[in-house]
């Protein structure tokens, strides 16, 4: 897991750390705040519920994983409208997160790449035709049940680290050998 830790720092991430997936549970109320729409995904995204499996299936998925990595890009704000600051935050982390994920699905095959936020690899989804890049498509760790909050203690790493920042979060979830 070091060496994952190491190689997660060296593509970018501002913090990695080892996660259970045996910690992790899914939830609900997470999966009913897509179903609310406010970010206008669901139903409109492959890699979003419901299209991303039932709540039961992500959570069979998650308990069939042996160990994990969650990885986070933290960005600094001059204020709270610091709209630049967040593009150029959330872009480096989806950078990071498709790179790293790129590598890891080549060491291991059947990795769950769960990103922050919905896919976004395509500027707009292909919904309802097919993807265009299935291979690389992820779900987000919200689409899958994961309140992030949770996952970051699991893992022993801050949620929020105060004010002036922002902090995107995701994780790898590995197959058993």
């Amino acid at each position: 897991m070091e060496e994952l830790i190491k190689l997660a720092l060296a593509h970018g991430f501002t913090y990695a750390a080892a996660l259970n997936p045996a910690a992790l549970s899914v939830r609900g109320e997470v999966r009913d705040m897509c179903a609310a729409g406010r970010c206008r995904a669901y139903g409109h995204n492959w890699t979003c519920p419901p299209h991303c499996g039932t709540l039961e299936a992500c959570g069979e998925r998650i308990a069939g994983m042996s160990g994990g990595l969650l990885v986070q890009t933290v960005g600094q704000l001059e204020d709270s409208f610091d709209i630049e600051a967040m593009a150029e935050t959330e872009r480096l982390h989806l950078d990071h997160f498709h790179a790293l994920a790129d590598l890891l699905r080549e060491r291991w095959p059947g990795v769950l790449c769960l990103g922050s936020g919905g896919c976004r690899l395509c500027k707009s989804c292909a919904y309802p035709e097919p993807c265009r890049f299935p291979e690389r498509a992820c779900s987000s760790m919200e689409g899958y049940g994961l309140l992030v909050n949770d996952a970051c203690e699991a893992a022993g790493v801050s949620y929020y680290y105060g004010k002036g920042t922002l902090a995107y979060t995701a994780c790898y979830l590995f197959p058993q050998a």
